[in-house]
């Protein structure tokens, strides 16, 4: 492999080290650091937050670390802020992206198939990006997936410890090529962002059968929302499998995402649902968002709720060869649809229900617990990685289709006749004052011991908690991770604040009604839940507490 030096060769380059005062808001959620751009960019706010990483670490020296982008905007410039503080924190080896992107399921299946010790992900996710919109930091550890609270809390209490940070001067590294370069005493490896994923991806499904479904004219519709799997797309889509040239739209990565919010649902996916729902639609539409880890499937004008994706996976895995075998178990977070539950309880495996958070997965699969698992918020993944992955979940749909020489509608239809069908919304309330939001939430967890057994609107509440959970691996306990009420006829609804946002909160509320009588398998999502979702807005009391007459995202 080519080497390159940065700067004239110098035989060391000094550790400067810069004095530095604490920020308060530091603290990582389930899905890493999110702040608004102009948060980020203040002087020493991100090299606090990575020196705090390299102090809880502790262990630095002679390390390998992957560092991942998703193209957005103030992601060039903060990998070259990382490989100079790494350099001078004793770090040997970084793995970054070609142009600083890496996908966060790529990130996650570079550092466990070279065994490096971690990584950082520089990603937001499904945030808009721009320079007034979001900017975010993850990381993760050695098993490719999301640093545990243990680790986090860590991270938060060194934030706010902070006195100085080490750094080098040093020339920026070029990232635009493949190869290797020196920075001090550590190698920076610019790699292939697309190949190791993609091999991984073909070590799973059967691509030549795939390949074959698109040479009998089978037609897909991949948007990339200009994120960062437009690279990955166009290989393994259009360049291997042998999709049409046009097949990947929006497949330049672009660091605002073209303007568009790239949060693969019916809303922000508008143009694709456009073209799925319009005349000579394809025969299948499919997005990912800005880290590649969400996916959205949709049938000629069909959608495939998230839940019912799961579960159709579940229920297919033995057509994919790497899960012939069959499943050690599935996973889905709390407020995910139960349909996959049934799948489980059919093929006679658990169905474990987690807090939200791919982290709470990872403990599952490292145990060998858990195969599939899924969340509602479009992402679904496997033992592959330590990941979401929504490309992976695109190739498994694929995959299913080839075998089964079936529509996606028709999988999903013939589905609901087996199992029955898990009516299924979510209403999402965005920019929520968090005050309000927190006192609403505190108003549901007193009201849940005085709802069982009562009657609202005519249907009887079973049972009504403040979810917690306990790890059935390293027995650690979380709490308030959302208010159920359960109703006897099997519906639920669930509330919950989102950790995902930068401004304000986002309540989440999610409603659900198992219908199995075969007449009625076919009604609108919304009109059947009408009734469980005035209840969700009666008992929380959300006009009152939002000031808002209507959800700001329904899916």
């Amino acid at each position: 492999m080519e080497i390159r030096t940065s700067g004239p060769e110098q035989p060391t380059i000094a550790v400067r080290t810069v004095q530095t005062q604490p920020f308060a808001d530091q603290k990582m959620g389930t899905s890493g650091l999110r702040k608004a751009v102009k948060l980020i960019k203040q002087p020493h706010y991100l090299e606090n937050l990575f020196q705090s990483i390299f102090d809880v670490r502790k262990d630095n020296v002679g390390k390998s670390l992957v560092l991942a982008g998703d193209g957005r905007y103030w992601n060039l410039e903060t990998i070259q802020i990382f490989l100079k503080m790494a350099a001078a924190n004793g770090i040997a080896h970084v793995k970054v992206g070609q142009n600083g992107i890496l996908s966060t399921p790529a990130a996650s299946c570079v550092i466990r198939k070279y065994k490096t010790d971690g990584g950082i992900l520089l990603t937001a996710s499904h945030n808009p990006g721009g320079e007034n919109a979001d900017f975010g930091v993850k990381y993760n550890i050695a098993s490719g997936g999301p640093a545990p609270e243990n680790v986090t809390n860590a991270i938060f209490e060194a934030s706010k410890a902070i006195s100085s940070y080490k750094i080098i001067d040093a020339p920026d590294i070029d990232i635009s090529r493949i190869g290797q370069h020196r920075l001090a005493e550590m190698t920076v490896e610019v790699i292939d962002s697309v190949l190791d994923y993609q091999e991984l991806m073909e070590s799973i499904f059967d691509f030549p059968a795939i390949k074959q479904l698109f040479q009998t004219g089978f037609t897909l519709c991949m948007d990339s929302l200009h994120a960062v799997t437009g690279p990955y797309a166009h290989s393994i889509f259009e360049k291997t499998l042998g999709a049409k040239n046009g097949t990947v739209h929006n497949g330049t990565p672009l660091t605002d995402f073209g303007g568009g919010h790239p949060d693969p649902n019916l809303v922000y996916a508008h143009d694709l649902v456009k073209i799925i729902f319009g005349d000579n639609a394809p025969d299948m539409g499919a997005a990912c968002d800005g880290d590649g880890d969400r996916n959205m499937i949709l049938g000629k004008k069909f959608f495939v709720t998230p839940g019912d994706s799961l579960a159709v996976l579940a229920a297919n895995a033995k057509l994919i060869p790497a899960y012939k075998n069959g499943l050690a178990g599935v996973a889905r977070s709390m407020p995910t649809s139960q349909a996959v539950d049934l799948v489980a309880q059919k093929l006679g495996i658990t169905c474990y229900e987690t807090p939200t958070g791919w982290k709470f997965f990872g403990n599952l699969m490292d145990a060998g617990k858990t195969t599939l698992c899924g969340e509602e918020s479009f992402g679904t993944g496997s033992n592959h990685i330590r990941e979401k992955d929504g490309l992976w979940a695109i190739l498994f749909w694929l995959n299913i289709v080839a075998a089964r020489k079936q529509s996606i509608e028709e999988i999903v239809r013939e589905h609901w006749k087996t199992y029955g069908r898990n009516y299924y919304t979510r209403h999402d309330y965005e920019g929520v004052d968090l005050a309000q939001a927190d006192q609403m939430m505190n108003e549901l967890i007193a009201l849940t011991g005085t709802l069982k057994g009562k009657k609202l609107q005519g249907h009887e509440v079973q049972y009504a908690d403040d979810f917690a959970y306990t790890d059935p691996v390293d027995g650690s306990v979380s709490k308030n991770q959302g208010v159920r009420i359960g109703f006897v006829d099997g519906s639920r609804i669930v509330f919950r604040l989102s950790g995902t946002g930068t401004t304000g909160a986002t309540l989440r509320v999610y409603v659900e009604k198992f219908e199995n009588n075969p007449d009625k398998l076919d009604q609108d999502s919304q009109e059947c839940l009408k009734d469980f979702i005035a209840i969700a807005r009666e008992t929380a009391g959300i006009k009152k507490h939002t000031g808002m007459d209507k959800p700001t995202v329904i899916t």
